[in-house]
């Protein structure tokens, strides 16, 4: 989290900081020893055409169904980019590694996208170049964003019984004793449980692959549609106050709670998603 937060700084998709971004979490994926590869895409229309890429690191598993792990590895250009998405990058980063050498019911593929703030074009990349069998060989997609600074810390995920991420996400929490809930449904338009279509998780939602998704912030203030982050200070992500400096001083001990939690929940997910807990077709 904090080479890419500091070592490069803020990563706007199409820069070179966030081509820098790119080569760092490559050479994590390739340390880590996963089968890492580079998927390269453009977005936007000559004279204004962008160069962005997806980077991929495969862990084989028991089965050849699979689960997808991503997070958006680029920023805005206000603050370093530390909670949206440095955090999101360090926790699938911290998992991968824990995961090296167990051996998990299904393969997992680790994606960090790029341009997800410009558009999502990074994800929605990705799922368009999916063939039908992959898409059905895909077990659910997990999403992190945003997962440092926010007042409280949720997992979200189908309504239903695609909802299975989710709820077994909130059967870990409560037996490690973590303080990760849900959305509560207070507003009417993101039922108890779910969330808006705004990060990485809604191509493969609308593909049809169940999702679940990590974040913290506060559906219970401001218009209880979980932009609004915080009691203290609102929202953080994209301005100047997206800082190590600024979340330490303000928030002493929630970044570090915050992503051993979250780096927890998605680690016992991965080895616990399996055969009998994930609902067929």
């Amino acid at each position: 989290m904090n080479h890419l937060a500091y070592e490069i700084g803020p990563r706007v998709a199409g820069t070179e900081n966030e081509r820098k971004a790119e080569q760092y979490v490559k050479s994590q994926f390739e340390k880590i020893g996963l089968e890492t590869s580079v998927q390269k895409f453009s977005y936007g229309s000559s004279p204004s055409s962008y160069d962005s890429s997806n980077v991929i690191g495969f862990k084989q598993g028991k089965s050849s169904e699979q689960i997808i792990v991503g997070a958006h590895y680029d920023s805005v250009s206000a603050g370093k980019g530390v909670d949206d998405n440095a955090s999101g990058v360090g926790v699938l980063l911290e998992a991968a590694e824990a995961l090296k050498n167990v051996e998990t019911p299904y393969s997992i593929v680790f994606i960090a996208f790029g341009a997800e703030e410009v558009g999502l074009k990074g994800s929605n990349y990705y799922a368009s170049q999916m063939k039908e069998d992959e898409i059905k060989q895909t077990i659910g997609m997990i999403n992190l964003d945003s997962l440092a600074v926010g007042d409280n810390m949720y997992v979200y995920g189908n309504e239903g019984e695609k909802g299975f991420i989710r709820n077994l996400a909130l059967e870990i929490a409560r037996e490690k004793n973590l303080n990760v809930g849900t959305n509560p449904g207070n507003n009417i338009e993101f039922p108890k449980g779910t969330t808006g279509d705004w990060s990485d998780h809604a191509p493969f939602k609308a593909l049809g692959i169940p999702y679940g998704y990590l974040e913290a912030t506060n559906w219970e203030i401001g218009d209880q549609d979980g932009y609004t982050q915080t009691v203290k200070h609102g929202g953080v992500w994209h301005t100047e106050n997206d800082t190590l400096e600024f979340i330490e001083r303000e928030f002493p001990g929630r970044i570090k709670e915050h992503l051993s939690s979250f780096s927890v929940v998605l680690t016992e997910l991965l080895k616990s998603l399996n055969g009998t807990n994930t609902p067929k077709g």
